[in-house]
Order: structure tokens, then sequence, then C-alpha cells
């Protein structure tokens, strides 16, 4: 909207540095058509409406063609400039909407290297879970329970960044890349602390991938696959698998599966 404040600082300014750019009135007398006296007399009186106009403020004043057509391109000016930052305001606003909603799994009144952990893996959680036939959220809660939402990334014991979002073991038939890394193990109920050989990864996207193929293609973990959005189903399917040795895996996963499905 047009402000008359604003409108008549710039008006008046318009008038100083620009008197001639300013329309002649069309039916101006010859005298103002003609000759810098002439136009000096029209000036003249179009500071006078300008003054006029500072006084008056936002009120209705009877203006020339001349302070018409000067008014006008205020206000215009005034409507394109409100519009264009309206409309850079709403792309911005929308594009935000768009990166939190675009995955489907943040999660309001999470912690914001939570949030941003979740934005990072959406992707290749999405790519997993139609492998799997496995709700992305799920996917995204199992990495997020074995990285410690990856502020615990698995490094190896020489400092190495493995990628291994989910704490796959180096197995005999593993051909890639691998590092020894110190681990918290289940022997009879009781933890363990012993190092073992890890999967590493160039990538995040590999690590999922590998993770996706392994469960996918072992017998083993039958019973997760095609779970859906049931968060339970898939981690009893795990744990029956032997995934983890932790008693309380499957229990721990459902509370952050079902905790990003009740955002989702």
């Amino acid at each position: 909207m047009f402000r008359a404040d604003a409108a008549a600082s710039a008006y008046a300014a318009g008038i100083a540095a620009a008197r001639d750019e300013i329309a002649l009135p069309l039916n101006a007398p010859a005298s103002t058509q003609t000759g810098g006296a002439g136009f000096g007399s029209m000036m003249g009186s179009v500071r006078d409406e300008v003054q006029h106009f500072i006084a008056k403020g936002s009120q209705e004043l009877e203006l020339s063609a001349a302070g018409q057509v000067w008014r006008a391109r205020l206000q215009n000016a005034a409507v394109d400039e409100e519009g264009e930052r309206t409309a850079t305001l709403k792309t911005a606003a929308l594009r935000a909407v768009e990166r939190a909603t675009a995955s489907g799994l943040a999660v309001e009144g999470m912690a914001g290297h939570q949030q941003a952990f979740l934005g990072r893996i959406a992707p290749w959680a999405r790519e997993a879970g139609r492998r799997l036939g496995v709700a992305p959220e799920i996917v995204a809660a199992q990495a997020a329970l074995e990285s410690g939402w990856g502020q615990r990334p698995l490094h190896g014991d020489d400092g190495r960044e493995t990628h291994n979002l989910f704490g796959i073991k180096a197995g005999s038939s593993w051909q890639g890349a691998t590092v020894e890394a110190q681990t918290t193990e289940f022997e009879e109920g009781v933890a363990v602390r012993r190092a073992e050989r890890f999967r590493s990864y160039p990538t995040p996207a590999s690590a999922f991938r590998d993770f996706a193929a392994l469960l996918a293609d072992n017998p083993r973990y039958r019973g997760a696959l095609n779970a859906g959005g049931d968060a339970r189903a898939y981690a009893e399917g795990l744990a029956q698998g032997g995934y983890a040795t932790d008693p309380d895996y499957a229990d721990k996963l459902v509370s952050i599966a079902r905790r990003l499905q009740r955002a989702d």
C-alpha cells in the first residue's frame, strides 16, 4: 500500500532530481510549453504542490497534470517494490516449507541436530525403504539409533570416517574397505567392549544401499521385509535375524520410529 509520508519525501526528492523528466500537462497554456521562463514558472507551481502535499500527508489533493504524473509514478514504484518484497518473502517461505516437508521426516520439537540429520539422510532412507518394502521413517530411525543421530558416527581406531550409519560388520564375504573400531556387544545380557572389523563406505549413500542389499539378500532378515509402516514387525524381524546383540534393540528402534511416524 502507498504510504503518504514516504511518498511525499520521495515525491519531493524526485522533483528535485529529475525535473526534466516531468511530463508537461497536456492542456498547459502555451507559455508553459516553450522557453525557459515558461518551464520555470510551471516548476514553481509544482514546488508549491509538493509543499502542500507534504503538509497534507495522505489527504487527497487537486494536483496539476505534472504533479499527478509524478504521484502516479511514485505510487506504482511503491506498489512494485512492495510486491517484489512480498514475492521474495513468499518464495523463501515456500522453499523452506518444501525443504522441511519433502522428506516427510521433519519432527516438531526435535533438536536441531536431529532435524538436520533427518534432512541429510532423507533421500537415501526413501531409496532403501522402497527396496525393503519399509516406510522411510523406520529406515531413518534405525540410522539414528545406530549413529546417535549422526553425532556418534563409526570411525576406525585410526580416525578414518566410515559412513557406516548402520553398524554393519565386515564378515568374511565382504570385499570392500574395512576399519577396526571399538564397539559394545552383549554377551548373555552383559555389555562388553571389544574391537571389531566394520565395513567402510566412500559415501553415506553407498552405506544405505549396502544396508538395503544386506537385508534384502539375506534370508535371515526375511521377517523384516515388506513391513510397510509396522515398526514393531520390522524391528522384531531384525531381532530374529540376529542383527544386534542388544536385548533392547527392537524396543529402542520402535520408540524412535513411532516418534517419527507420529510427526508425519
